[in-house]
């Protein structure tokens, strides 16, 4: 085979490549559109896997998904010992609510769990009603309707820097209720917050959210990352302690 020939042989095959890759990508815009439009939350919460496989990662947004493992126990983590009353918001992690109407399905000890992400894809996921548009570096500009009122909030800013955390935790203390002590009817307290990020930004988050502290769970996430990842809380429980 001269070089010529095999030149055309390897943009052949490269050819070959890319209308494949189009033509899945194609099919699963389509089957996304199409679930859109018939705004069947019902598809997702069914699904044998968290419902995120229809969601590609996008690196330019810093979009990368947690293992199922640990969005589920952060999950856990939101509802556990939560009541009816109990208001929900999970803020720039879309994987986690997936988990959350996975794991618990129509069994929700709350309605009130919503989801504030940018991406504006996860209105499929969320719906319409549970679905609050947001961007980090507009952190008060959303609907009022939550300020002042979530009982329980887990944040996972974008980006790993100061500018970034600071404006996410505008926007997270914007949303919190105050924390005044008080316990859900299954006795467990009321007020639970997390912060889920880099290592490196820990004394950030002891400026920000002076209440937290580091826990010994360490958050992973499916398609791997560099950088090393913590969770930031205000309590402990059955899964983590604080770190000493």
């Amino acid at each position: 085979m001269s070089e010529s020939d095999e030149e055309i042989s390897l943009s052949a095959n490269a050819l070959a490549a890319l209308q494949e890759f189009q033509l899945e990508e194609h099919q699963r815009q389509e089957e996304f559109q199409k679930l859109y439009e018939e705004a069947d939350r019902k598809f997702l919460i069914g699904k044998d896997q968290t419902g995120m496989e229809l969601f590609e990662e996008d690196w330019q947004l810093s979009q990368f998904w947690y293992t199922e493992k640990t969005a589920s126990l952060l999950a856990d983590a939101l509802l556990q010992g939560a009541d009816e009353n109990t208001v929900v918001a999970v803020v720039s992690a879309p994987s986690v609510y997936a988990a959350i109407l996975k794991k618990y399905g129509d069994k929700l000890p709350t309605q009130h769990i919503y989801l504030f992400e940018y991406d504006k894809r996860f209105e499929l996921m969320a719906g319409k009603d549970k679905f609050f548009f947001y961007d980090y570096s507009k952190p008060l500009e959303f609907e009022n309707t939550l300020k002042g009122k979530v009982d329980r909030l887990l944040i996972d800013p974008p980006f790993l820097n100061r500018h970034c955390q600071e404006n996410s935790s505008i926007a997270a203390k914007a949303l919190l209720a105050p924390d005044v002590g008080a316990k859900t009817s299954f006795g467990v307290e009321k007020h639970r917050m997390m912060s889920c990020t880099g290592e490196r930004m820990e004394s950030i988050i002891a400026e920000i959210y002076p209440s937290t502290k580091m826990t010994t769970f360490m958050p992973e996430h499916a398609n791997g990352l560099s950088n090393e990842f913590r969770c930031y809380a205000d309590f402990e429980w059955d899964e983590w302690t604080f770190r000493l």
